[in-house]
């Protein structure tokens, strides 16, 4: 592997070059690179498979394991995410405004590149594919490092890109990855000021701190998910059970699932069996207040079978805010939507929040009160994805609100320049 240094240089290098190919060339690198990673599928999974027995060596949570596992469908997605980035309108170059000052000036604002984009991530390989499909089409070169879980894969990967690049004549330099698994390589990177222009973390908590708190390069702060869900007293039951359900159980080890859900006290006692049937599906760990509790214990499931026992435990403070990634829940109920509200954005993570009701008015205080990056009303939290908003990917969900907030598509990495036209006007 090159130094670091070497790799900076070679990437702001690389970034420049970018920054002139045209969009047609890089709409049609992102589609031979999507044909090609479906193409050698095998070898991808081949190297994904080295990753996934040596998790279940190091006895990786089943959570972690299937973010970390590449099927032949989820390396389809991949591909499929880099064909819609391809479909897009470019983001670069565009004028938007442009005034005419008393003295003549026009003076405008362009889109431009970021420069070089740096992404610290965990276990997740697609990630690799995603960041560079939405650096690549942004005209942003970029140095990737993900996880020692996942090396082998994502080395796979950045392989079948370099492979696609140099055979059409791209330098291979836009796309960087540190094999290298010593974690002093992030340290040295997050000081990489000279060539990196920003750093973007995704990943666990501790991930998102360190870089955070010890980078000199400009930081996007992504956050974990302690995604809520509240049913209002007019919640429609069967729409919040499906929600409920799909929030929670579709993917647990992935930010948007759902992690907490605050219920109103006027329907816990109806809802709350009906919630235990559903979630014991999945041996889901319901973590409760006194209430909701009580509720599913004094009745049996909707179903007519039993409640599992072990699948109820008291709620204790610390499971107001923990994201979980496992098949657990907290639930806490409360007496009004402004509780609800005053619960949520205490204990939230400023990711995905969504309200389940009837009610038009408590669906928009909910919109307007609920400090989030993704609220929803009546969907599941499972949307908050780059993809399914129709960026093609994303780089990452931001929490913070400077810059970019919610999933990062191709516009969370340009910035821009302002262009002054004059005729010989200076300054009285």
């Amino acid at each position: 592997m090159k130094t670091l240094t070497q790799m900076g240089s070679d990437a702001k290098k690389a970034s420049t070059y970018l920054a002139k190919l045209g969009i047609k060339e890089r709409n049609n690198a992102l589609l031979k690179v999507a044909d090609a990673l479906v193409k050698r599928s095998d070898y991808i999974r081949e190297a994904n498979a080295i990753d996934l027995a040596n998790g279940k060596k190091n006895n990786m949570s089943t959570a972690l394991l299937d973010r970390l596992m590449l099927t032949e469908s989820r390396i389809e997605g991949m591909a499929d995410g880099l064909r819609v980035l391809a479909g897009l309108d470019d983001p670069i170059g565009e004028v938007k405004s442009m005034k005419t000052r008393p003295n003549g000036l026009m003076i405008g604002k362009k889109t431009v590149p970021l420069g070089v984009v740096a992404i610290i991530y965990e276990s997740r390989p697609n990630v690799t594919a995603d960041a560079f499909g939405l650096c690549f089409k942004s005209a942003n070169a970029c140095i990737l490092r993900g996880g020692s879980d996942s090396v082998n894969s994502n080395i796979a990967i950045v392989n079948v890109i370099t492979d696609v690049l140099k055979g059409l004549g791209i330098d291979p330099d836009v796309i960087s990855y540190i094999s290298e698994t010593d974690r002093k390589y992030v340290d040295e990177l997050m000081h990489l000021n000279e060539y990196v222009d920003v750093i973007i973390p995704r990943g666990g908590a501790g991930l998102i701190k360190n870089v955070v708190n010890n980078s000199t390069v400009p930081v996007i702060e992504t956050g974990t998910g302690n995604c809520h869900i509240f049913v209002d007293e007019t919640a429609d039951f069967n729409m919040a059970l499906d929600i409920i359900y799909n929030a929670k159980t579709q993917r647990i080890g992935v930010c948007n699932a759902c992690e907490s859900l605050v219920i109103h006290e006027k329907i816990v006692d109806a809802f709350m069996p009906k919630l235990a049937a559903a979630l014991q599906q999945k041996d889901v760990v319901i973590h409760a207040d006194e209430k909701s509790l009580a509720a599913a214990e004094r009745r049996e499931a909707a179903n007519g079978g039993e409640l599992k026992k072990e699948l109820l435990s008291a709620a204790t403070e610390e499971d107001w805010g923990r994201e979980y990634l496992d098949y657990m829940i907290s639930v806490k109920t409360v007496s009004s939507l402004d509780e609800a509200i005053a619960h949520i954005n205490r204990y939230n993570t400023g990711h995905s929040e969504a309200i389940i009701t009837e009610n038009y008015t408590n669906a928009q205080r909910f919109l307007d009160e609920i400090d989030a990056a993704c609220v929803y009303v009546n969907a599941s939290t499972r949307f908050s994805d780059g993809f399914e908003f129709g960026f093609g990917a994303e780089i990452g969900i931001s929490t913070q609100k400077l810059h970019a907030r919610g999933p990062m598509g191709l516009d969370a990495l340009t910035s821009t320049k302002y262009i002054i036209y004059g005729n010989g006007q200076t300054r009285p």
